[in-house]
Formats: structure tokens, C-alpha cells, sequence
């Protein structure tokens, strides 16, 4: 079940943040509860993704494009994700999220963000593709910006970013089975 009460909770607990800029990092803290757990006593993979809306929500509202979404009736999806879990979270374990837009291309935005017990320690890792979506298909970074009061805004794509990009496009699709 999605946790609505946490996400009701994370939208007040920042509703009164400070605008970020648009590559700006989005901090906040979480703790693995026992309804989080897998069969091994850690946090579920499904969960974790779950988890890391609750730092990609109140990040795309605090650089504005929230605002712009529902200006031009726009919605957000997520078109794909590439996780790295490192370190296990256990019952009751309290974790810092950090979450920021890395850059975008003419289709996609990209979102880094990561799961942290301590400043050394970093337990999980992903990369997320957004899209902005409108009612003829995906929306161009470049129209979103523009709505959100960005034009000419740029961030270059980090190597790793692009590599990622690149792999993705050679995967087929649909699947061969």
C-alpha cells in the first residue's frame, strides 16, 4: 500500500522550505518501520523505491515544478530507474535522503538521489528518468522550463548520466522473450 500518511507528513514538514534552485539538493529523513520489511528483516527493494518518492515529491515542488504541472494540466512519471543497493537498512534505522535534478535532455529529466545512515555511508543509490507528460505525450524540458520560468536554463549531463542514457537505448523494447 502507498504511504500516504508519509507523504502527507513529508509535504508538511516542507511546505514551508525554502525554494531551491533547480539543480538544488532536497534533504530529508526517514526511518525503515516494520510494515518496510522483507522476509530477511531489511528494508523491501519495492519499498525503497516507494520511499524515494517521498524525496522526489517535495524536491520537484520546491524548484517550481509542481506549480508548473498543474498551470498547464501536466503530470510526472517516472520512465525508468537504475538502482544500486549497497548497504542494508534494518528495523528502526533512521536514514538521510538527499534528492536532486541532475540534468534533462530533450525528452527526459534526470533525478539522482540517495539513501544515507551516516555522511560516509551510503546505503542505496538511483537514477530516475522523469517525464513531464501532457495530453499529446511527453512534454519537452525545454517547454517545462519555459513554464517554469527557466528559459535558456542548462545542466550538463554527468558522463555516467549520459553512459546510462546510451545503454537504455540499446535495450530492446519490447523485452524479447
Amino acid at each position: 500500500m502507498y504511504p500516504i500518511i508519509r507523504m502527507t507528513k513529508e509535504l508538511l514538514v516542507h511546505a514551508k522550505a525554502p525554494p531551491l534552485p533547480l539543480t538544488g539538493m532536497h534533504r530529508s529523513w526517514h526511518m525503515c518501520w516494520p510494515w518496510d520489511l522483507d522476509l530477511w528483516m531489511e528494508l523491501n527493494n519495492g519499498r525503497t523505491l516507494t520511499l524515494f518518492d517521498l524525496g522526489r515529491i517535495p524536491l520537484v515542488r520546491r524548484i517550481g515544478l509542481v506549480k508548473a504541472l498543474r498551470e498547464n494540466g501536466w503530470g510526472l512519471t517516472v520512465a525508468g530507474l537504475s538502482a544500486r543497493y549497497r548497504r542494508r537498512i534494518r528495523l528502526f534505522h533512521r536514514v538521510e535522503m538527499r534528492s536532486r535534478v541532475v540534468g534533462w535532455d530533450e525528452r527526459f529529466f534526470y533525478v539522482e538521489q540517495s539513501m544515507w545512515k551516516d555522511e560516509a555511508s551510503c546505503t542505496t543509490h538511483v537514477l530516475v528518468r522523469l517525464a513531464v507528460t501532457g495530453p499529446g505525450g511527453i512534454v519537452a524540458p525545454g517547454q517545462v522550463l519555459a513554464a517554469m520560468g527557466q528559459e535558456g536554463a542548462q545542466a550538463a549531463l554527468p558522463g555516467w548520466v549520459r553512459a546510462w542514457i546510451e545503454a537504455e537505448a540499446k535495450r530492446p523494447w519490447p523485452p524479447e522473450m
